[in-house]
């Protein structure tokens, strides 16, 4: 305003000073005057708007998220997804993704799927990932049913009782690896539940089905009849041994579960810390697991606090996925027990269903990933990709790769935490010098108050479909730093502000320093400040967190990472 007032003066002594000549030219001086003001006006006001503008999503809106028309258009008649899915990442991290297509997106953003893989390559991807989440299953099963008969035959030998846990069945063999048929604990026909059956499919198939329809094993009546024909194949004789854990026949049961358990540990996927994607390594015998730190026994341990976390689980998710809230009571109890869930007589069917894929999913990935076995808060993680994951198998699979980034927040050591807790810390350091030495008076700095947040990344701060938003963003990052689209110059362009693996840290970091004032002027203890991070649930406008995580990876990654 100083600049254009200056202006006028200058016109108005043009115009009407002593030396003025005739009105055309005092009128042409005018026009010149006024547009070369104008200029220097708009200069002005850009050069100090450029000053603050730090990048370009600070303006950035959330666009529109990606809708099923543009996800059936980014494929080639192939099924690969064009320009090696930069385009998708870019789509997703500006919007979102469409409720309807989740389930078909998540997992190329997950390395379920390649970015580069064509449909015929995903198709032969998702049969071998069924089959090692029913091996897993399966495993699991032998695993419960060997320790409840181990406890059984200790009570009954402290009581002085003939121990009854091997039973005989109907064609006078004795099975050791089972519970009594009388036991409520597991079903007499137990199922490799839910696994990728949906509330529109038929009640759960038994296991002797499952795995003949899905790991080309024979079931009993077929092994039984079939046990001295000399046309049996070499497959159908190997796995004779492992198709359930009700038609083990054995004298000794003990031993001979033991060498069950330790001879599947050969074939049953299990998490490599080598990298690459899941159908490069899961279910490869060359890929050596990681060795685990914990007993055997602990097993037992990760069951029953998975069964007392799955009954807990909230149900916020059921408004937004009401089709699998339409599951019957009959078949919820039947999918309860498969998985021998206790104590869920209070909940509704839908709630009943959930956590018992919940224990389905979880026991399964402390047998993929001994190392870590189940921590509470990983249910937290799993809970809303299971809301939009109908199948089992790749829910499953889904969860093991958001696990390859996550897995790190629930190692005993916590090293995994104190590093990110680490990060957030320099974000606002570099970020606000001014907050950091507050929170160093109050000995906050190593950020322990953002603990919660960075555990279950963000899930209880932000509401369900919040929660869905920010890990879309956070996956499509890392999707692109795995298929080396950062690497590309022209491609990171494309992708605006650079990808990184610690999104999540830049969102924890921004959501910090939008409380800068409050923390700054009215908290004097860390007591505090854990207090008003654990009050931001629902409060926060995820796609402005967004907009400042974006801005913050902008100006600080190559400081930072």
């Amino acid at each position: 305003m100083w600049a254009w007032g200056c202006v006028e003066r200058v016109a108005a002594g043009l115009l009407g000073g002593p030396l003025a000549g005739g009105g055309r030219w005092n009128t042409a001086v005018a026009v010149g005057v006024t547009a070369a003001a104008g200029l220097a006006v708009v200069a002005i006001v850009v050069s100090s708007r450029r000053g603050g503008l730090k990048s370009p999503w600070c303006r950035r809106r959330r666009k529109a998220p990606l809708t099923a028309q543009e996800w059936r258009a980014l494929f080639t008649p192939d099924g690969k997804l064009q320009d090696g899915g930069v385009k998708l990442l870019k789509k997703v991290r500006s919007g979102g993704i469409e409720p309807s297509i989740r389930a078909l997106v998540w997992p190329f953003l997950l390395g379920v799927y390649n970015l580069d893989s064509s449909e015929v390559e995903r198709d032969a991807v998702k049969a071998q990932n069924r089959k090692g989440y029913l091996l897993l299953r399966k495993h699991c099963l032998r695993k419960s049913a060997y320790t409840m008969e181990e406890s059984k035959q200790s009570t009954n030998k402290t009581a002085g009782v003939n121990p009854k846990g091997s039973i005989s069945s109907e064609k006078g063999e004795e099975s050791g690896c089972v519970t009594p048929v009388e036991s409520k604990e597991v079903p007499e026909n137990p199922s490799v539940e839910e696994a990728t059956s949906t509330e529109e499919e038929k009640p759960c198939l038994s296991t002797e089905q499952e795995l003949q329809d899905d790991t080309s094993e024979p079931k009993p009546e077929q092994m039984e009849v079939n046990q001295s024909s000399s046309t049996s194949s070499n497959e159908e004789e190997s796995e004779r041994s492992d198709v359930t854990h009700v038609e083990a026949s054995h004298k000794d049961s003990a031993s001979v579960c033991e060498s069950k358990l330790e001879d599947e540990q050969e074939s049953i996927p299990r998490y490599s810390n080598t990298g690459g994607n899941m159908d490069d390594i899961e279910l490869s015998k060359a890929a050596r697991p990681v060795k685990s730190a914990r007993a055997i026994e602990d097993f037992e341990t990760c069951q029953r606090i998975i069964r007392l976390d799955a009954v807990r689980a909230n149900d916020e998710w059921v408004s937004y996925f009401p089709s699998q809230t339409s599951v019957s009571r009959e078949k919820a109890i039947e999918y309860a027990k498969a998985v021998c869930l206790k104590d869920y007589e209070h909940l509704e069917p839908n709630r009943i269903h959930h956590a018992s894929r919940l224990v389905a999913i979880l026991e399964a990935y402390a047998i993929y990933d001994q190392e870590i076995g189940y921590c509470q808060g990983m249910s937290d993680l799993l809970a809303p990709l299971l809301a939009v994951l109908e199948e089992d198998d790749e829910a499953f699979w889904c969860f093991a790769g958001f696990m390859r980034k996550a897995r790190h927040n629930f190692r005993l050591d916590e090293v995994g935490i104190r590093r990110q807790l680490n990060m957030v810390a320099r974000i606002i350091k570099y970020k606000d010098f001014h907050l950091y030495r507050h929170l160093e008076m109050l000995q906050a700095e190593d950020c322990f108050f953002v603990y919660r947040m960075v555990v279950v990344m963000f899930r209880r701060e932000l509401t369900f479909e919040q929660t869905l938003c920010l890990w879309e963003v956070m996956w499509a990052d890392q999707a692109a730093n795995r298929a080396g689209i950062a690497n590309s110059p022209w491609r990171r362009m494309r992708l605006g502000a650079p990808p990184t693996d610690d999104l999540l840290l830049y969102a924890i970091a921004a959501s910090v320093l939008q409380k800068r004032k409050l923390i700054i002027e009215s908290y004097s203890s860390m007591d505090e400040i854990i207090r008003e991070c654990n009050s931001m649930a629902g409060q926060l406008d995820i796609w402005k967190l967004l907009d400042d995580a974006h801005d913050l990876v902008v100006t600080l990654h190559n400081r930072i990472e």
